[in-house]
């Protein structure tokens, strides 16, 4: 299954599948989609590898562009992988703001 992640500036759609074992490694595939005049541009990336398969239309400076956008928000799609995506973010965000407004007391 595949779930919105977030849509950039430039209209260009980002999802991810749930979080699956390749070769006994946890995996994520992150799919970059953008509308454009007769189609779509696309690209695929693989998680935690960074690695990139099926990249049509998309310039390397836009791959160099995802790709750094990838490595600030990997963290929280691999997460949200796990979790079944947005769908259940409600829980994921339960479980995560105590520890982000986690306040010790004396």
């Amino acid at each position: 299954m595949m779930y919105q992640f977030m849509t950039l500036a430039d209209k260009t759609e980002v999802v991810h599948s749930d979080a699956y074992n390749e070769n006994g490694t946890e995996t994520v595939k992150v799919y970059f989609e953008k509308p454009v005049f007769g189609g779509f541009q696309s690209a695929e990336c693989y998680l935690p590898s960074y690695e990139w398969k099926n990249i049509d239309g998309f310039s390397q400076a836009d791959i160099k562009y995802f790709q750094e956008y990838l490595e600030s928000v990997a963290h929280i799609i691999i997460r949200l992988a796990r979790e079944g995506g947005f769908d259940n973010a409600a829980n994921f965000l339960n479980r995560l703001l105590p520890d982000i407004f986690l306040v010790k007391r004396k």
